[in-house]
């Protein structure tokens, strides 16, 4: 699945769109008014919170703008610095005795309607309302006032209660708290989404080409650190292989579900820490065989003898102990800036790791696969919410309720070019299932001895690409919802086989023909 997230992705809902200056209303009475869901979302306004404590710079907040009052200014320069006011009663639902005249009202949410806070702040000479949220997961979305005699004209934003404690500490501390709020433009689709999308398309392909790149040198680097493997290397060959049949499509989709709903239901904390731990565990092992089989062809293979472990290669165990410190160094660090590119350097290696591991004998298998994998990520994000009142892969993907942890199963890659910073991410599922596709695609076509323009592999490349591309098309159309990918990207991959295979008269062979019946049939036919 392919979503959207704000910087603090945890926090701000990732589906809330900053809407076109079009839908505001220059009328401050007017409030933006709309049944659609998506209409509501794409009618409120992301905004800046930035913030001094006593003169000095705080790190910038981030809030969503009601649908009422007047709009903010898009540009920080046209934006007036005030200074933060707790009123009396500090909840905003009646008169308050503090003079609010020319600041910011800062209120907790609860107790009465977020208008009524509004015309309470507005009342008593208040510029803006921050209304601060009483849930740490996600930022409700402030609809219209209820009763419509109240005429708000001043902009109401609210952040998340972690921000808001933050400010309030301050304040209640008797220190100066000034803020300044502005609403800059926001694209639904970052340019730098092409980024991603060309490590995500690089990835595809370097899976299926991996045999060419270590044709040369592959020393079965799985089983590098066990002496009595790496004798036994060659006979052990196919044994490393997975071979996906028909009943692992239907194992898919139930395990799947059930995991995904075990996220759901008992995302906290811990739980994330435990995928991280996997991930890294995968990742080292993805990265471990990516380093070894490019080089091994290069490398002088030098043994040294370990207790309890006998002869190893000691360019596999430095580069083990290497890639374990790289692992446990983005582990610490994940939280950090720059943390995507420890990420997508494991999680690529990893998923290269599985798709040599992982194959698919035919197309038959293949679209069992791909025709569940594609009803699953559907269900889960376009259908789930009928039954559970929200998008449960969109929710789980979010990490709501994480308690501020990444679920690592995403490459992701900042929005270089977004006022307020965030990512752009993509499911290692994504890219797994039409990768067992395009990677049996080479296979073929290297048994069936094709050129590139006769072949399949090409063709199933520009097929991900386009569907990859129609995939950020659809969020940009669904003014940034999270899109199944497979919905696209099934299609444009598996249809792209099976109407090739039709037209050149190789569909039998394709749907129902081992790699290996055909590698055999063609040596008869040419020894013939």
């Amino acid at each position: 699945m392919i979503i959207m997230a704000s910087s603090s992705v945890y926090a701000l809902p990732i589906l809330l769109i900053l809407c076109s200056s079009s839908l505001f209303s220059n009328a401050a009475s007017i409030c933006r008014k709309t049944e659609d869901i998506q209409q509501v979302i794409y009618a409120c306004m992301h905004v800046i919170v930035e913030n001094w404590v006593d003169g000095v710079k705080d790190d910038n907040i981030f809030g969503i703008g009601a649908k009422f009052g007047e709009k903010l200014p898009k540009e920080e320069e046209k934006a007036a610095k005030l200074s933060a006011t707790i009123p009396n009663p500090s909840d905003c639902c009646s008169k308050s005795t503090e003079k609010l005249s020319g600041t910011i009202a800062v209120c907790p949410r609860g107790t009465c309607e977020f208008a009524v806070k509004a015309d309470v702040a507005q009342s008593g000479g208040a510029t803006n309302l921050l209304l601060i949220n009483n849930d740490e997961d996600g930022l409700p979305l402030i609809d219209c006032p209820s009763n419509d005699s109240l005429s708000i004209t001043i902009p109401t934003v609210i952040i998340t209660k972690s921000d808001g404690e933050h400010l309030t500490n301050f304040m209640v501390g008797k220190k100066k708290v000034e803020l300044l709020l502005y609403a800059p433009p926001r694209a639904i689709v970052d340019s730098s989404v092409v980024f991603l999308w060309i490590m995500t398309v690089g990835t595809v392909a370097c899976a299926a080409l991996w045999s060419e790149f270590t044709a040369k040198g592959n020393e079965r680097s799985y089983d590098e650190l066990s002496p009595k493997k790496s004798a036994e290397a060659g006979a052990d060959d196919e044994d490393e292989i997975v071979e996906i049949n028909l009943m692992s499509a239907v194992t898919f989709v139930i395990t799947a579900s059930g995991f995904l709903l075990l996220l759901y239901f008992f995302m906290s904390a811990w739980f994330v820490w435990v995928l991280i731990i996997l991930f890294s565990i995968g990742g080292v092992q993805g990265l471990h065989n990516c380093i070894t089989s490019l080089v091994s062809s290069k490398w002088k293979k030098q043994k040294v003898g370990l207790p309890a472990i006998g002869e190893v290669s000691v360019f596999s165990l430095v580069t083990l102990i290497l890639c374990i410190a790289f692992a446990i160094f983005w582990a610490i660090t994940r939280r950090a800036s720059y943390s995507w590119i420890g990420q997508d350097i494991l999680g690529i290696c990893l998923m290269i790791t599985v798709l040599q591991l992982a194959q698919l004998p035919n197309i038959k298998v293949a679209t069992a696969l791909l025709c569940c994998a594609f009803c699953y990520d559907i269900f889960w994000v376009f259908l789930s919410p009928a039954i559970f009142g929200n998008s449960v892969m969109i929710s789980v993907a979010k990490g709501d309720h994480s308690g501020g942890e990444s679920i690592p199963m995403l490459l992701r890659t900042p929005k270089f070019f977004d006022p307020f910073g965030g990512y752009n991410m993509i499911g290692f599922g994504d890219i797994l299932f039409p990768g067992l596709l395009v990677a049996y695609s080479f296979r073929f076509d290297k048994a069936k001895m094709k050129g590139v323009r006769d072949g399949y592999f090409l063709w199933l490349m520009i097929g991900y690409s386009v569907g990859l591309l129609s995939t950020y098309l659809g969020l940009y159309l669904m003014k940034g919802h999270g899109q199944p990918a497979l919905l696209y990207l099934v299609p444009s991959t598996l249809g792209t086989i099976v109407v090739l295979g039709l037209v050149r008269g190789e569909l039998k062979d394709l749907w129902s023909s081992t790699l290996e019946d055909i590698s055999k049939a063609k040596k008869s036919s040419g020894e013939a």
